[in-house]
């Protein structure tokens, strides 16, 4: 990393970008949303045509994100196979154990509606390094899955260990989410990637349910992941800020955190270069805000030390 010429000049801009007057976020960031995968050890199903076959170790992600200043990294889950969960558990933990990288804390992923999951969840529960579970709910996965009786129960015991759940899933389908949230006032929950707008379409439906979800407390947002449905079409600020402001302005301040969903966010750009417009986007923002967004929301929500 970077793969190509084409791809090292945009990471190049894109950190000048950053570290120009007025872009550098007002302090070290924690970066709450990062994938990180060595193929030698585990290699998801999905992978294969994806466009992201390649490494994405911790020495690709420091690459890719030179100049931001990250303090702090959350391993987010890679949506391996489910019998290869307890594998990549036990490669998050060592992960955020190696004090030679900036991982702190891991969601791992998991399905909650499995007879197992208790088995499964209940010991990991107890290692500090893991702040939560998600199972991506997209994809091939039927609508109305997050519902089921079992999955329900299972988010409930979340919960109950301690853990977060983070949802990701299709925008049309975020009133499931709100009725998850719901079923587990108990359970703490991070929305991804702002719900999985679509970005370069209608927002009407999405803003309305996005505020549903805002009204519940237990509800973090994570500004994420919107950048990667530019795929290969130009885009700008002006793209992106009607679905960061809407997130700002339905959470609050003290409800919303960066995430950088790398090396996803490469499908639409750089992670430099997404994590430059969303400070220009939120540039006008009190300096306590934008502090809470970048860094301070991201450490209260994961509970990082």
């Amino acid at each position: 990393m970077p793969s190509t010429r084409r791809e090292f000049l945009g990471r190049t801009a894109a950190v000048a970008a950053m570290t120009a007057v007025g872009a550098a976020p007002v302090e070290p960031i924690v970066d709450s949303h990062v994938h990180i995968w060595d193929l030698s050890k585990i290699r998801p199903p999905w992978m294969t045509g994806s466009g992201l076959d390649r490494p994405a170790r911790w020495a690709e992600y420091r690459e890719a994100s030179a100049g931001m200043d990250v303090a702090k990294a959350v391993y987010l889950e890679i949506d391996v196979a489910p019998a290869d969960h307890p594998l990549e558990a036990r490669l998050a933990i060592e992960l955020c154990r190696d004090p030679s990288n900036a991982f702190v804390a891991a969601v791992i992923g998991g399905r909650p509606a499995d007879e197992t999951f208790r088995d499964y969840i209940a010991p990991l529960a107890k290692e500090p390094e893991v702040k939560g579970v998600r199972q991506v709910l997209h994809g091939e996965t039927p609508a109305g899955t997050c519902l089921r009786p079992e999955f329900v129960r299972g988010v409930r015991l979340l919960g109950e260990l301690g853990l977060s759940f983070d949802l990701c899933l299709r925008h049309a389908d975020l009133p499931d989410a709100a009725k998850l949230i719901e079923a587990a006032p108990g359970t703490s929950f991070v929305l991804d990637h702002c719900g999985n707008p679509p970005v370069f379409g209608d927002l009407s439906a999405w803003k309305k349910d996005v505020d549903r979800i805002a009204k519940f407390p237990n509800v973090v947002g994570k500004v994420s992941g919107i950048v990667s449905q530019a795929k290969g079409r130009a885009w700008s600020d002006d793209d992106l800020a009607p679905v960061v402001l809407h997130m700002l302005e339905a959470f609050g301040p003290d409800r919303v955190m960066f995430g950088g969903d790398w090396p996803v966010c490469t499908l639409g750009a750089p992670l430099g270069a997404w994590a430059a417009s969303l400070k220009r986007i939120t540039a006008d923002r009190p300096e306590a805000e934008r502090r809470k967004l970048w860094h301070d929301n991201a450490v209260k929500a994961y509970r990082l030390t």
